[in-house]
């Protein structure tokens, strides 16, 4: 097939933080200050008052008086999302920032927080610095305009040019971005989720080994990367398992993916005799080197940080076959479907009921996550009577998020090797169970199919992290 083609088309289609390390786009992106769209009628009402008594049951109660200065009124509290709706990521994060604004529908509709309902406010930063850094700005304003705290905000560009702001004005930040920066104690209010791009390698390369040595080959490592904290930080990963388990790394591509020409490292790949390989790069490139190397008869075992592997973009090309057979997907929560969690059926029923004609995506998973984690601090914080921007801050301090089988519970203040998040997810690629059908429909799939929920290889389980990775 040609490659260069589908180049073409996989640039529209980003993946969350493959853009850490990649260049800002400079045009100025128009922004949209939302509100939450009226809910539709459920199909299936008992089972949302069901899921609604067991949100109000396992909620503390808010306190008599609550103390608010910005972004809270007696009627609503408003939570800014600093999303790519235009910009190289937007059809991703356009599913994300959806299941969210579902996901407060479903809270409003409950009695919402301290009897308040939750506004997101949504502004466009185009996945420009420039322009997410104006965005925080409006959204930090110290009026009832501003905001309480920001539940979405993609990438690691725009986050760490944020964050030293954000840790100043008491403003809590989640955001897309899985680098291993935002645990660290100096950035007390950037609430990382999840596993990091760091921990997710060194689960994954454990898993290729024993897969490799399981089919009865020796377990021989290549390593790609594209440059910046994404690359960096999965790269760093990948290095430190194959440290700890005694892997021969024959090809170290580190931050080698750069521009448009990867000759040199497929060729270097080729020849490298590798029996697996790890990387760390976006959809776009993955499907250069993959593709090449593939059809040049190179046979080994893949896998890569999460933003690697695209479904939507990667499983209706050519080389879904590929992907398929040497293709492992790595993860940090579960997928569609993926599981009979109590958290799964919640979302699977609200997404349907609310949004039928929406198609079936994975992303979906990661907006209903943001929501829980917004809930769980907010209600936290309006028990203890303090619901402003650094009543927020502290109450994330005091709370342990059930993600409801969806991802790995979580804490996330404490010393860095204790509250890293080590469990990750693996995927099989099959290509005949892509079906990408609307929610009414009940049926279809993104083509991942979980092999294991939670993993956490002994490299990983052993290693004591005293910091970022990068």
């Amino acid at each position: 097939m040609k490659l260069k083609r589908l180049l073409a088309l996989l640039m529209v289609f980003g993946v969350i933080a493959a853009a850490c390390g990649g260049s800002d786009d400079d045009s100025a992106s128009e922004e949209t200050d939302t509100t939450a769209a009226a809910a539709e009628e459920s199909s299936d009402d008992d089972a949302m008052e069901e899921e609604d008594d067991a949100m109000e049951d396992d909620s503390p109660e808010p306190a008599a008086e609550i103390a608010t200065d910005f972004g809270v009124t007696e009627d609503e509290i408003r939570v800014g999302i600093n999303a790519d709706l235009s910009g190289p990521f937007a059809a991703l994060v356009s599913e994300i920032v959806e299941s969210q604004v579902v996901y407060w529908e479903m809270v409003n509709e409950a009695g919402g927080i301290a009897g308040r309902n939750v506004v997101p406010v949504i502004l466009d930063s185009g996945y420009a610095t420039d322009k997410g850094i104006e965005n925080y700005e409006e959204l930090a304003q110290e009026s009832e305009e501003g905001v309480l705290m920001i539940s979405e905000n993609t990438g690691s560009p725009i986050t760490a040019a944020i964050a030293e702001d954000a840790n100043d004005d008491n403003i809590l930040v989640i955001p897309l971005s899985w680098a291993s920066l935002w645990p660290a104690e100096e950035n007390s209010a950037i609430l990382g989720k999840q596993t990091t791009y760091c921990a997710e390698s060194m689960n994954g390369v454990e898993w290729l080994k024993n897969k490799v040595e399981g089919d009865g080959k020796e377990a021989k490592l290549a390593i790609i990367s594209r440059p910046g904290e994404y690359g960096e930080d999965g790269h760093v990963g990948a290095q430190l398992a194959a440290e700890a388990l005694g892997i021969e790394i024959v090809y170290n591509g580190k931050g080698e993916v750069a521009g448009d020409d990867r000759t040199a490292v497929i060729s270097q790949l080729v020849e490298s005799g590798a029996t697996m390989v790890w990387t760390t790069v976006t959809p776009g490139e993955l499907a250069d080197v993959f593709g090449q190397a593939v059809s040049q008869g190179f046979e080994a075992d893949w896998s890569g940080n999460g933003p690697s592997f695209s479904y939507p973009a990667l499983l209706p090309t050519d080389l879904a076959p590929a992907f398929d057979q040497y293709y492992w997907q790595s993860g940090y929560n579960t997928v569609w479907n993926g599981n009979d969690s109590p958290g799964m059926q919640q979302l699977v029923s609200e997404m349907t009921a609310r949004r039928p004609d929406a198609v079936l995506s994975d992303s979906y998973i990661t907006g209903w996550i943001e929501g829980i984690m917004v809930q769980t601090i907010l209600e936290q914080a309006a028990a203890a009577g303090d619901m402003t921007r650094e009543g927020v801050v502290a109450a994330a301090q005091d709370v342990t998020v059930d993600f409801m089988g969806l991802a790995p519970n979580q804490a996330f203040f404490g010393e860095y090797n204790d509250i890293l998040v080590r469990e990750s997810y693996i995927f099989d690629i099959d290509a005949t169970a892509f079906d990408l059908q609307p929610l009414s429909a009940g049926t279809g799939s993104s083509g991942l199919i979980p092999i294991e929920e939670g993993y956490v290889g002994s490299a990983l389980a052993s290693y004591v992290f005293d910091g970022p990775c990068i």
